[in-house]
């Protein structure tokens, strides 16, 4: 079973940054490909990017040259740089492998609320 947990939300103004982490342990095979996902307020679970064993990197149009993921292999940690944050990037964030559905374990997310 892996555990996930992330960090590093927060309440910020639009245009400022954040960096959010995410630590797994337990047993995470499958994890190859990891990514961040997000639930804004009264909607669905988004996926936001991913990034890949080589690390390389996708993501949502929304965020595209905003944001950016990173791993540490060592650390079993994943990042997510997010610049210029927008009021629509107000959400709980979290991470998993990809694709993550309901029947798989998340975290219990990170808060990042973003004011304009």
């Amino acid at each position: 079973q892996v555990q996930l947990v992330e960090s590093g939300g927060g309440l910020v103004q639009a245009g400022e940054s954040l960096r959010l982490s995410c630590v797994l342990s337990g047993t995470f095979s499958g994890f190859e490909i990891m990514g961040w996902y997000r639930v804004r307020p009264g909607k669905m679970r988004e996926w936001v990017g991913s990034i890949t064993a080589t690390g390389s990197t996708f993501y949502m149009t929304a965020v595209e040259g905003r944001f950016a993921i990173s791993r540490d292999k060592a650390k079993h940690t994943i990042y997510l740089q997010m610049n210029s944050l927008k009021p629509e990037d107000t959400a709980v964030y979290y991470c998993n492998k990809v694709p993550a559905g309901d029947r798989d374990a998340w975290g219990q997310g990170t808060q990042v609320t973003v004011s304009s």
